[in-house]
């Protein structure tokens, strides 16, 4: 890959903010040449220094961007490849406790080739004192939000990129985890980019220079918004009226005009930004998952978009829940799937297991989640996404143990008889209300307050 000349750290600050004060550093004693004695250690760093303008690898300091005050990890790759040692570990851990102490949330800008050599096993080490600060954070109830630069590789995309709640990264940029010269003759490049990263699930989204002020101040503002009230569940944008029959209301949700997620999200939030993704090398089109603002608040959503929803697609949700849990911001679900993927891929990809934790997930959150059946409600690929004594539906939904059709063939029953089968297994709305599993929504207002009945 031919070498280009990469923005410096100021430079990149100064992509997403105009007032940067940068937070004194702890001082080290070094030994001649570093702790190694690394011959020519020394030189090597003043060469760097005089090169960048930076005494270390990293540029650390608070800053308002887009409104949000922030603390700001900046790497400078001139400085020694942006490699991490002692000194870098030492700033790392006073940013990240300055950002703890006055309640801020953390953006690494990472550029970095990983542990510096001339430091040996005390470099590597560093990546523990950074984990540590991470989980720090994370338990803090503070959001982490790293933009990948090039290259992000080695120890530091493995801890401070891979580790974040929301990965951003710029076009172009090289990510993962082997540097460029230490990666197999024949490995395909192609497989260590920003965008193979999206399309693996391990980041969000690949953001232009151009648009990364904006959209990093829009992730800011909607994680650094906490609210203990449930989210409403949204109005219904299909039928009024309530189906006659249970195979009416099977009809109704498989109808192809029925209002699916994406225009129950247009209509609900203000404005999104969507995470993607489950980190385990998957993604699923069928589950949509983010942040956005209601009627001024923050509300995270987890959407099915009506097709059977994959392994990759619970686990993405699984991030979700458990991210707005830590940060305090209440959840909207929106089930329709007419099942769980049942096929082998879907089993090796560790469908059940994916589906408890989405279960786990929801059952162990303390933010308030709200939940509204808007087509199908398949089986326990459905429920793992409900809310217990918070779930919703729609008159053009049916929620059901299994699918009527299954149903009549497990009770060896006629093709003839999956009507009939419907209306025995009580699926409808008013159906589910009146067994206590859900509500129905209707065109009305609810009144404030109205959300979680969980005891």
């Amino acid at each position: 890959m031919a070498e280009h000349p990469r923005p410096s750290a100021r430079a990149v600050i100064g992509l997403v903010t105009d007032a940067f004060r940068e937070l004194p550093y702890p001082v080290r004693d070094s030994a001649p040449d570093g702790p190694l004695g690394w011959h020519g250690y020394d030189a090597s760093r003043a060469r760097a220094a005089e090169r960048t303008g930076e005494d270390e690898s990293v540029v650390c300091g608070t800053a308002e961007v887009e409104g949000t005050r922030a603390v700001l990890i900046a790497f400078e790759f001139g400085f020694l490849g942006g490699s991490l040692g002692e000194r870098t570990g030492d700033r790392l851990e006073a940013a990240y406790t300055y950002a703890r102490e006055h309640r801020l949330p953390v953006v690494p800008l990472i550029a970095t080739g990983g542990s510096r050599m001339q430091e040996g096993m005390l470099a590597l080490t560093q990546l523990q004192r950074v984990a540590r600060q991470s989980v720090l954070t994370r338990e803090a109830g503070l959001p982490q939000i790293a933009v990948l630069r090039d290259p992000t590789t080695g120890g530091g995309w493995a801890t401070l990129g891979a580790g974040a709640d929301v990965v951003l990264a710029l076009p172009g940029a090289q990510v993962g985890f082997a540097g460029s010269r230490v990666r197999p003759a024949d490995a395909d490049p192609a497989a260590y980019t920003a965008q193979a990263q999206v399309a693996a699930g391990a980041a969000d989204a690949v953001v232009p220079p151009g648009e990364l002020r904006a959209t990093l101040g829009r992730w800011l503002r909607l994680l650094t918004a906490p609210s203990a009230r449930p989210a409403p569940p949204p109005l219904p944008l299909g039928a009024t009226d309530l189906p006659a029959t249970g195979w009416d209301a099977v009809l109704r949700a498989r109808a192809p005009h029925r209002p699916r997620a994406e225009r129950y999200l247009d209509a609900y939030f203000g404005e999104r930004v969507a995470i993607g993704g489950d980190r385990c090398g998957g993604t699923d089109d069928g589950m949509l998952c983010g942040f956005g603002t209601h009627e001024g608040r923050t509300v995270a959503y987890a959407a099915q978009t009506g097709t059977a929803t994959r392994p990759a697609g619970y686990r993405t949700a699984v991030r979700l829940i458990r991210l707005a849990d830590r940060l305090g911001i209440p959840v909207l679900t929106l089930v329709d799937t007419p099942g769980a993927a049942n096929d082998a891929e879907a089993e090796r990809q560790g469908a059940g297991a994916a589906i408890a934790e989405l279960f786990g997930a929801v059952a162990a959150a303390r933010t308030p989640v709200t939940t509204l059946v808007i087509g199908e409600g398949g089986s326990g690929g459905a429920l793992a996404l409900a809310a217990p004594g918070n779930t919703w539906a729609t008159p053009d939904s049916y929620f059901s143990v299994i699918a009527p059709e299954l149903a009549a063939a497990i009770l060896k029953r006629p093709p003839a008889e999956v009507e009939a089968t419907a209306d025995q297994l009580l699926i409808r709305p008013q159906d589910l209300e009146r067994l206590g599993v859900a509500r129905v929504r209707t065109g009305e207002q609810l009144s404030p307050g109205t959300g979680d009945r969980r005891s």
